[in-house]
């Protein structure tokens, strides 16, 4: 059941945040409301060019690793719900199961490459929703970009999505895999790009063999990774003085 907020009339902007929250269960607005407040309150949080998600339909929002914070903070900039994906052992727990549904988590196993997970990603995409994954994997110890693995490739393929590069900036300083405790009040920014150019390899995969899909999807998982790699923590501008 999702609330039924009805839009005020003012500009597009606000009329498509207020859209968006009328997809939302009550519970995942909660969540969002309370994540918004924790990054806005607790740190100097910037997300630039949110716009450039899809108003509606399917997108793989492809984000680099480096922190728990990442999953919220990716998701709180934005005024569509998003998927995120959780470790099925999580689910055992009635209560936390039920709350982690009600916020939009698809169970997988530990490494995200079982059969039921990848049915999972792609049924919420064929219903138009948002995915957040992370073509790393797991979270950076270091910091450093690390490889794309060729899962994120794969579901780009078959599900044929568009990809939004998203690059987070400063969530491993202020909680990385070593803290025990947040850094509070330091910088985080998120940075959404454009939509990864993927038309060659589609056009490929059609008629591939298996063999060259699994370079296909890697190969995409690449191009992917690199996108994300050229984001830079500012605003794009079409043009200069």
């Amino acid at each position: 059941m999702a609330l039924d907020i009805q839009p005020p009339p003012k500009h597009q902007e606000g009329v498509r945040e207020w859209m968006g929250f009328r997809r939302m269960d009550p519970i995942y607005i909660l969540t969002w409301l309370s994540t918004r407040t924790f990054f806005t309150l607790g740190f100097h949080t910037r997300h630039l060019h949110p716009e450039r998600i899809p108003a509606d339909g399917p997108v793989i929002l492809a984000a680099n690793h480096a922190s728990f914070f990442d999953p919220p903070l990716v998701g709180c900039g934005l005024d569509r719900p998003v998927n995120f994906l959780a470790r099925e052992s999580l689910f055992n727990n009635a209560f936390f199961g039920w709350y982690l549904r009600k916020v939009h988590c698809v169970p997988v196993d530990r490494d995200g490459a079982g059969a039921a997970g990848l049915k999972g990603i792609l049924d919420r995409l064929q219903a138009g929703g948002v995915i957040l994954l992370f073509p790393e994997g797991t979270r950076t110890s270091n910091g450093i970009l690390q490889p794309a693995r060729s899962g994120v490739g794969l579901t780009a393929i078959k599900s044929k999505a568009p990809v939004i590069p998203v690059r987070l900036f400063g969530t491993f300083s202020a909680f990385s895999r070593h803290q025990k405790l947040p850094r509070f009040l330091a910088s985080l920014t998120v940075k959404y790009g454009k939509p990864v150019q993927l038309g060659a390899l589609h056009a490929e995969a059609a008629t591939a063999s298996k063999q060259r899909l699994k370079q296909i999807y890697q190969e995409a998982s690449n191009a992917i990774m690199k996108d994300i790699a050229s984001l830079e923590p500012c605003e794009d501008v079409a043009s200069f003085p």
